[in-house]
């Protein structure tokens, strides 16, 4: 006797599926999913037998991916994309950034950015990101209104902004706003902004909130020498060797950047099991260098991919990222066979999702964790023939062929089309942003 077959909200039909659990790649396959979870992933024959949908989407020419992890960003920096090109760091930072920011910054910015960045991330497949900013509240709100997963930082400074006066102030609001926030699809890091802005009697109370709350540690380390040589003057230490003396470098601290990094200090890294975020467009735009990823992965180091901010990117586009990461990698290496396709989607992924503390949650295709899902066109005359469609993913495949996108089994990009009931109309939106962006325009051209 035939089973009656299961109800379910929705089966997904593709031609290839990529787990980022196993480098196979299963061909025919679908996604069985209800109530937000991955019931099952199974051959497509299988799973007509087994389930009746509420909802069925068929996606021959496609490959389902997990929802990519920005695992860096700024996203309200959305708003100064390309204020200050072609500048290394400081100079930037100090003579541009940081006017810009003093003349512009408030929760309306923090909302609209966040907004802005929100849709163009998930056009482009990423389904979470992780973020250090100011007033983290109001990006709290953008993230929810677009049903995205955020890892929100408590960013940590010395000096005043419009934010906040002193480190202790940032602290206390950024818990706050924590304390206030209960969509779950939103968490909270502590995110110390960089050993340079950041003093050592701040770092030692944030180690201390981490371990008491069980929070990750977000901070840029080691992008630029200079930064290493000043913080040899000051504090006789290098950047990594401080934090760790401090009780910051544990299994919770994701590094951005970690551009210079000597031997010693990616064994340590790998010896606490912290996390890195690579930015390579970020760090090639700054002139910052040219990271040791192959190096740290090989040490057994967790590495994900960040876009950085708009500002020092102009793209929060992970497909970009993942590129650039390989070809960088095996160029640098002198070696071809350094980080294929499938470490290049696990890091751009399931890495990622290890960083926050997600892993059980989201980064991977696997039955009971979220339906976090990325479909990708590869059937368009531009990327034919396709041998092999992981290879494609990484060094084909563009964010503008990304045609789905769902978030815990919610349909957020469909067709190419943003679906959000709940959110702000983007057309209603467009003309704010577009104001608020040339006032930036402006305020950089004052400042």
């Amino acid at each position: 006797m035939t089973p009656t077959p299961r109800s379910i909200n929705l089966l997904l039909e593709a031609r290839w599926i990529a787990t980022a659990e196993q480098d196979e790649v299963l061909k025919n396959h679908a996604i069985a999913i209800d109530n937000g979870k991955i019931l099952a992933i199974l051959p497509i024959a299988e799973a007509r037998e087994r389930y009746l949908p509420r909802e069925k989407t068929q996606l021959d020419e496609h490959i389902l991916i997990p929802g990519l992890i920005n695992l860096h960003t700024h996203a309200a920096m959305n708003l100064l994309r390309g204020i200050a090109d072609d500048l290394p760091l400081m100079e930037w930072l100090q003579k541009h950034i940081w006017p810009a920011e003093g003349a512009l910054v408030s929760s309306a910015f923090v909302l609209d950015g966040t907004r802005l960045a929100c849709h163009e991330m998930l056009r482009g497949g990423i389904t979470c990101f992780n973020d250090m900013y100011f007033f983290p509240e109001a990006a709290a709100q953008a993230a929810s209104e677009f049903g995205m997963r955020a890892m929100l930082g408590m960013t940590t400074l010395e000096f005043p902004t419009n934010y906040a006066s002193d480190a202790e102030d940032y602290l206390r609001k950024g818990l706050a706003a924590r304390d206030s926030t209960s969509d779950p699809h939103i968490h909270f890091a502590l995110a110390p902004h960089a050993p340079y802005t950041v003093s050592d009697h701040s770092f030692a109370h944030i180690a201390t909130l981490a371990e008491q709350l069980n929070l990750p540690i977000h901070c840029h380390i080691h992008e630029t020498r200079a930064e290493i040589e000043q913080s040899l003057a000051e504090h006789g230490a290098r950047p990594l060797a401080r934090l760790h003396r401090l009780g910051l470098i544990d299994p919770g601290f994701i590094g951005v950047h970690a551009v210079h990094l000597t031997d010693a200090e990616i064994d340590l890294l790998a010896e606490q099991n912290a996390s890195i975020a690579h930015c390579p467009t970020s760090n090639l735009k700054l002139g910052s260098g040219i990271a040791r990823i192959a190096d740290l992965l090989a040490a057994g180091v967790n590495v994900g991919l960040g876009t950085d901010g708009a500002a020092s990117n102009n793209r929060l586009d992970l497909f970009q990222e993942m590129r650039l990461a390989a070809l960088l990698a095996k160029g640098h290496g002198e070696n071809a066979s350094l980080l294929p396709a499938t470490q290049i989607l696990r890091m751009a992924t399931l890495n990622g999702a290890r960083a926050l503390g997600l892993e059980h949650v989201t980064g991977s295709l696997a039955t009971g964790k979220a339906a976090d899902i990325v479909a990708v066109a590869l059937g368009d005359i531009d990327s034919q023939p396709c041998y092999d469609p992981l290879s494609h993913l990484i060094y084909v495949a563009g964010r503008e062929q990304v045609s789905h996108v769902w978030v815990d089994g919610m349909c957020r990009i469909y067709n190419k089309t943003a679906q959000f009931p709940h959110a702000i109309s983007l057309e209603a939106g467009l003309a704010l942003w577009q104001n608020r962006a040339q006032v930036c325009a402006r305020g950089h051209e004052t400042s």
